[in-house]
């Protein structure tokens, strides 16, 4: 997605003052000094503020793995999580990882060059899950499932190595609404990826606090911030994928009907199971009137 900034949005560099902190100075260094981007910045903050509160992803975690790919959202999600944790917001250590896929012409050196400015602690693995992809999944299937199947154990694995607690995504709300879109449309299911859930383990905490972030405020964030983002060249090369046709039905309900996006999110936290058809969650057979009485 390229969203261009406004004439505003291009004034002079630096936001407001980190004076002392060299993190969160070099962090900033690229960032425009206007209004319009320091609305953008507080209000990612704020919502991201509001995920953590709404789902409790801070009950007993002390470490969190934040999982870094090199696109717009992860690169977000970082940044994010560091200025509410130099605001105090966030009593939680960070720490990055990048899992290196083996995908042809990856810059290597990019996301340690970048961490190592920032003075962020990271682990960066390299794995040759692209090769096992390529060999796995037939020609002109979606390489996405497996791709992020492989992804995840070897972050969850790495979390654990590492000390920490949680396994940080950079989901979005448009991740969440294509993915509740998919199951319906595909799996049959009313589902989509929650904002906390335990590992199938029991033992690291997955959480998602970009939740209630809308993707194109992300996009409008990484270009401000001038992040070196890396494209995928696996499932990002690929045209058609159906996680795509849910993303232009979405973009055009939203086109008709302005702030649907909103409302449908909403909706996902107000479930009335009796008042749906899953006998699992309602037991419909207890449904019996009662009497009148004469």
């Amino acid at each position: 997605m390229n969203i261009a900034l406004t004439p505003d949005e291009h004034t002079e560099q630096a936001t407001e003052s980190f004076a002392g902190d060299p993190a969160m100075t070099a962090l900033y260094a690229l960032a425009p000094q206007s209004s319009n981007f320091n609305k953008l910045r507080k209000r990612l903050l704020r919502n991201v503020r509001q995920a953590i509160d709404d789902f409790a992803m801070l009950k007993g975690q002390k470490r969190w793995l934040v999982a870094l790919s090199g696109g717009k959202d992860s690169y977000g999600l970082l940044a994010i999580l560091m200025e509410l944790k130099w605001r105090g917001l966030l009593p939680v250590e960070l720490v990055a990882c990048n899992i290196d896929q083996g995908q042809p012409n990856f810059p290597k050196h990019v996301l340690p060059d970048y961490l190592t400015s920032l003075g962020i602690p990271h682990r960066i693995e390299y794995r040759d899950t692209y090769s096992i992809v390529k060999e796995k999944v037939p020609e002109g299937a979606t390489y996405c499932a497996l791709c992020s199947r492989l992804r995840r154990g070897n972050l969850y694995r790495i979390a654990k190595e590492e000390g920490c607690d949680a396994l940080v995504l950079g989901h979005h709300r448009e991740d969440i609404l294509e993915t509740f879109f998919l199951n319906l449309f595909h799996g049959a299911k009313l589902a989509t990826m929650p904002p906390k859930l335990l590992n199938d383990d029991g033992d690291l905490m997955v959480v998602r606090p970009l939740a209630y972030c809308a993707e194109e405020d992300m996009a409008k964030f990484a270009a401000a911030m001038q992040f070196p983002i890396i494209p995928c060249d696996l499932c990002g090369s690929q045209d058609g994928l159906q996680r795509n046709a849910m993303k232009d039905m979405l973009a055009g309900i939203e086109a008709k009907m302005p702030g649907r996006k909103d409302v449908m999110m909403k909706a996902l936290t107000n479930i009335n199971p009796s008042h749906m058809l899953d006998r699992k969650l309602f037991d419909f057979s207890s449904l019996i009137p009662s009497p009148s009485e004469q």
